[in-house]
């Protein structure tokens, strides 16, 4: 997969005349006001994204970026950094988590190799772009350089095309890299300026002395990146990205905004996934009309990306594995709220008394 920069993006801000249409319609149809709570509000925002007050969802895409990273020398995680592309092999064969879950609520699963260390077969379902065999060790030196940073968004943003163009309508992200949770914890930081313990947590479960050596290595790399740009949260977040990303962050980060340059409702997951977020709005803070939260996730970090983005989430189920599941666990529920807008009657075409 080859692809020129995508920057700077392309993103049209949500036109609020569409919101305004919708809220009009949801307090005329056949239910009490705002009897649907939370519902209606992701209804009306469907509607801002797609441009119409009768939002239809229908085929739906996760496409889990996946890559390797460098600060597992750190001892940072449980799983050693083979695991990345024995998932990757997993994923392919459907025996993961996000393949039953993806299969229960008729989405499909792609999965894009950003930088996997290792060798994969040609599948269908797989998108190479791999810009190099992982990053370097964010404790000790930059992830990237920003060109290969670049050329993993593009590589996400060109992700988000195909499966646009394959139908999708609602597009969810995903994640798969052995200590890509430091490097989360790493960007929520920089882009947020929370202290490195307060966003730093165990990961695929790790123990208290673990967690806190993660910590330490996620403060070290944030130092070594601030003496190099300055004040992380007002740096070019590209060049923060490089310092301190992960080539699948990279990638996920152009789903979002190569989904939000297409107009597709965009769906979050847990940690990695929104720091893509977080990286990807602040290249283009339109997009965060076009975000919904898949749930929270166990991990501390994932609250205070949500606060920063303004996502409230859909569902709180304490899951912590990444792969999506949360994101498409979500779909169900935009679909609903689509539906109830789109095809509620109102209660003069019912004939019902508003009172």
């Amino acid at each position: 997969m080859t692809v020129a920069s995508p920057l700077p993006p392309r993103v049209r801000p949500v036109d609020k005349r569409w919101i305004e249409r919708a809220w009009e319609r949801q307090d005329r149809l056949t239910k009490p006001p705002r009897a649907l709570g939370r519902l209606e509000e992701v209804g009306v925002r469907l509607a801002g994204v797609l441009g119409t007050v009768r939002p239809v969802l229908a085929d739906a895409a996760v496409i889990v970026c996946a890559g390797d990273h460098g600060v597992t020398e750190e001892g940072v995680s449980a799983f050693p950094a083979e695991v990345t592309p024995q998932m990757v092999l997993n994923f392919l064969s459907r025996g993961a988590a996000i393949n039953q879950i993806a299969r229960s609520v008729g989405a499909t699963v792609v999965v894009l190799d950003a930088g996997v260390n290792g060798e994969l077969p040609d599948h269908p379902k797989l998108l190479r772009a791999n810009v190099r065999k992982g990053t370097g060790n964010i404790a000790r030196e930059p992830a990237m350089s920003r060109e290969e940073a670049e050329r993993a968004i593009a590589a996400g943003m060109e992700a988000a095309r195909i499966a646009y163009d394959e139908g999708a309508t609602v597009l969810a992200a995903g994640d798969m890299g052995i200590g890509n949770t430091t490097v989360a914890s790493a960007l929520t930081a920089a882009l947020t300026g929370r202290p490195a313990a307060e966003v730093t947590g165990r990961g695929t479960g790790v123990d208290e002395a673990t967690r806190a050596r993660k910590a330490a290595v996620v403060e070290r790399a944030v130092d070594r990146a601030r003496r190099r740009l300055g004040d992380l949260r007002v740096a070019d977040p590209v060049d923060v990205l490089a310092e301190l990303g992960g080539l699948e962050i990279a990638a996920i980060a152009g789903v979002f905004l190569g989904g939000a340059e297409l107009g597709l409702p965009l769906v979050t997951d847990g940690f990695p996934v929104t720091s893509g977020a977080l990286v990807a709005a602040a290249i283009a803070p339109e997009i965060r009309d076009y975000l919904f939260a898949g749930h929270r996730s166990v991990e501390p970090g994932h609250r205070a990306q949500l606060e920063a983005l303004g996502l409230t989430p859909l569902l709180d189920l304490d899951l912590r594995l990444g792969e999506g599941t949360g994101a498409v666990l979500a779909i169900p529920l935009l679909r609903a709220a689509a539906a109830v807008l789109s095809g509620m009657a109102t209660f003069a075409e019912a004939g019902v008394s508003d009172g």
